[in-house]
């Protein structure tokens, strides 16, 4: 009995959105909650790793994330998507880790794995996956902790202007600005260490 009832009751969370699921996490549904980070920590994790470059890392900030979002459950502002908060708790954890790696060594910062995708608009779409990583880890390099949040979110994750402001806790202006900044500088040093993976035509 109490198997099937886990079931009907799995059922019924999958039902709901995650407006639903968090009104009734907040009234102490442990269920609904558990659907959320279902629903949720494959691209908490992701993200965190991005911004990141480690996975083991990202996943206890993923993890961390959700134990915040839990116990600030009432602080939950639902005008906004249940993910875009998570991301924003998951976006300043990971960027407080960065600016204390960066406090400590900047040489040991491990390399932002961006998987499947290009080092800024001028890479080639021949460029090997390893390459890629090995790329943009160095490039990233130069990018303050901000900038690469807000490129990851709004380039790599493909996550609204608007969404990233709210992940980020800043103005719209802000984030173009971060993304605009972080894309000059990758474009700069792209051209200027690697020349021969810019377009024919140029690249600056």
């Amino acid at each position: 009995m109490g198997v099937l009832r886990l079931l009907v009751r799995e059922k019924v969370t999958a039902e709901h959105d995650d407006r639903q699921l968090a009104a009734l996490a907040r009234g102490g549904d442990e269920a609904a909650f558990a659907a959320l980070v279902r629903r949720h920590q494959a691209g908490v994790r992701r993200c965190a790793a991005r911004i990141l470059g480690d996975d083991e890392e990202a996943r206890d900030i993923a993890q961390l994330a959700f134990v915040r979002a839990w116990e600030n459950l009432s602080k939950y502002d639902a005008a906004w998507a249940f993910s875009t908060w998570v991301y924003r708790i998951a976006s300043n954890l990971a960027i407080d880790v960065l600016r204390s790696r960066d406090s400590r060594d900047r040489t040991h910062t491990a390399h932002l794995r961006i998987v499947g995708d290009s080092v800024g608009p001028s890479a080639p779409q021949d460029l090997q996956e390893g390459e890629v990583r090995r790329i943009f880890a160095e490039l990233a390099e130069l990018l303050t902790p901000t900038q690469r949040a807000a490129f990851v979110l709004r380039e790599v994750e493909g996550i609204a202007t608007a969404e990233v402001a709210e992940a980020l806790g800043c103005s719209e202006a802000t984030v173009r600005n971060h993304v605009f900044q972080a894309r000059a500088t990758l474009r700069r040093e792209l051209a200027n260490r690697y020349p021969e993976y810019l377009p024919r035509g140029g690249g600056r």
